[in-house]
This record gives structure tokens, C-alpha cells and sequence, in this order.
């Protein structure tokens, strides 16, 4: 039977297209876990339309932010974007949240099993957040345009702690919202790090393409 998630997180649930046999014992034989974390202004089914392009492998969870956002959907925490400030509170709590979901859905039937997550803009930040601050929680993540949250230095962010977690950054060399620079400067700071992780840039905007999610993919599935 499978543990009862408890969270204040609104959510959907995709159940795994290919189940394992009750009767593996091995762990890894348990359906890994993908969770989606949406952008900024959408809701927990803005990413649901990737589930059915992604190893059918995955049991997903699509998360649905924590606060309102004042122009529709949710957000997040709150961001100014012109002059770069955040609420740090609105952050630590949505990170609690979403770490505390992560924590939840890892066992399944007394057993770990692998957790990634697959974030997009706003979401992104939120995995690579979850990711260099709980290394431990996580096998990997796809961070789609977005960036690194190097201004919450409060966070403490793990950079030598990040060899059991690898990363998939993919960003659009023509995004208005979040430049491409952001992009490359999480490919700088990855170098630094002893993470193993992918960085792929696509003529796109702000957006995911074909190729990108093709790519994202892959990469999951070969990590699986």
C-alpha cells in the first residue's frame, strides 16, 4: 500500500505505465518518481502535457505553488524581477514544501526509490533550490529556463555534496524572460561542483521545444 502523502501542496497524480512485480525485492525495481514544478503565473497543470512524452516508467507528481500571483495562477514566492529582491520567507516555505514532498514520496512499501524533478522558469529555480540544498533526496533534475538561486545565499547550497545527484540544464538562446545568461552561468558554477550534469542551449524563447523535451527526456531515462 502506498504511504498517504500529507502536504499543504495541491497536486496531480500519474500513476507509473509500466508497474514492477510485487514480488522484486530490489528497490530500484520500484517505479522512480518524477515531480513537475510549474513557472511563475500557472498552476500544477501547466507541465502535465510533458507526462505522456517521458519514460512510462515514472510515477509523476505535477505540484501546484504555494501563493497566489497577483496577474493569475501561482507563484512560487514573490519575486521583483526589475530590481531582483525576493521574499525570502515565501521561499524558505515553499522550499520546505516542496523538500518535505520529496521526502514523502521517496519510499515506497518500506523501500527508497529514485526521485527527480523536472522544473520550468520559476519551477526550475524551485528544483535547483531543492537540489543544492538536499543533494541526498534527489537522483535528477531537468532545470528548463531557469536559473541557479545564487541571491538566497541563505540557503546554503551544497556545491561539493552534489556527486549522487546529476543535473539536465536546458535554456533558449532567445529568452526574453530569463536570459540566456542565466543559463550559462549555471553551467559555470556546475563546473565548479563535483555534479555530473548536461548544458544544452536551443534557438528558442521562453518556452519548451520539441528538441529540448526530447533531449530532457532521454537524458531522464538514462538515468533511471
Amino acid at each position: 500500500m502506498k504511504n498517504e502523502i500529507t502536504t499543504r501542496l495541491v497536486y496531480t497524480h500519474f500513476v507509473s505505465r509500466i508497474k514492477p512485480a510485487a514480488s522484486v525485492a530490489d528497490a530500484d525495481a520500484l517505479a522512480p518518481v518524477l515531480i513537475l514544478l510549474h513557472g511563475r503565473g500557472t498552476d500544477e497543470h501547466d507541465l502535465e502535457g510533458l507526462v505522456q512524452f517521458l519514460d512510462p516508467r515514472f510515477e509523476c507528481y505535477s505540484l501546484r505553488a504555494p501563493f497566489d500571483f497577483e496577474y493569475g495562477g501561482y507563484t512560487w514566492f514573490t519575486l521583483d524581477a526589475a530590481g531582483g529582491t525576493y521574499d525570502k520567507k515565501e521561499l524558505d516555505e515553499a522550499l520546505e514544501s516542496v523538500i518535505d514532498f520529496v521526502k514523502q514520496v521517496s519510499v515506497a512499501q518500506g523501500r527508497q526509490r529514485k526521485v527527480f524533478l523536472f522544473g520550468f522558469s520559476m519551477g526550475a529555480m524551485m528544483a535547483m533550490a531543492a537540489s543544492l540544498t538536499h543533494p541526498e533526496l534527489i537522483t535528477g533534475v531537468v532545470a528548463h529556463s531557469g536559473l541557479v538561486p545564487e541571491q538566497a545565499d541563505h540557503l546554503g547550497i551544497e556545491w561539493n555534496a552534489l556527486s549522487h545527484c546529476g543535473f539536465f540544464i536546458a535554456h533558449g538562446t532567445y529568452d526574453p524572460v530569463v536570459p540566456v545568461a542565466y543559463g550559462r552561468r549555471a553551467d559555470e558554477l556546475l563546473k565548479k561542483s563535483n555534479a555530473a550534469f548536461v548544458y544544452k542551449e536551443y534557438p528558442i524563447e521562453h518556452e519548451i521545444s520539441q528538441e529540448s523535451l526530447s533531449d530532457a527526456a532521454s537524458w531522464l531515462s538514462e538515468k533511471i
